[in-house]
């Protein structure tokens, strides 16, 4: 007498104690050798066994931790340049057309810039900048110069 339906192979193995469909260790049915399978499975936190692959698909940015640090602090981007670099640059800065020599003095306008205090100033400059702090702006008016802040709240 002969069978008139065959239970399927995958319905015998499947969720009755046998995980692994007789093909032994888990990590033996899945393509790519032993490293987690096809795609991105394998490449987890510490496997590192497809770093080369993933950083090649996504850059070097993939792995570690990205996002807010530190979600009240916001990060003081204004650009800043000491007085000694703008006395070392005077002459730089005239050619550029960032300053000017007038009667008066050096008239330099570095509208986007903080102004700090470090070095000597030996010329009279008549500065224009975003912010400065207390010691540039007293260095500057004992030259005989002048300062002109855009954002008068910023004197520190």
């Amino acid at each position: 007498m002969k069978k008139t339906k065959k239970r399927k192979r995958s319905t015998r193995m499947h969720g009755r104690g046998m995980g692994t469909h007789g093909y032994g260790s888990r990590k033996k049915h899945k393509k790519s050798g032993h490293y987690g399978g096809g795609g991105m499975s394998g490449s987890g936190k510490r496997a590192d066994h497809k770093k080369t692959l993933v950083q090649k698909l996504y850059g070097h940015g993939y792995f570690g931790k990205q996002g807010i640090t530190s979600r009240g602090t916001k990060k003081d981007k204004r650009k800043r340049i000491n007085l000694s670099d703008i006395e070392l640059n005077l002459e730089r800065y005239v050619k550029q057309g960032v300053a000017k020599k007038t009667g008066k003095g050096f008239e330099v306008n570095l509208s986007s810039y903080k102004i700090l205090g470090e070095g000597e100033v030996k010329q009279k400059l008549l500065i224009k900048a975003l912010s400065a702090s207390k010691s540039t702006i007293e260095k500057i008016k004992e030259k005989g110069g002048d300062i002109t802040l855009l954002d008068k709240k910023r004197i520190i």
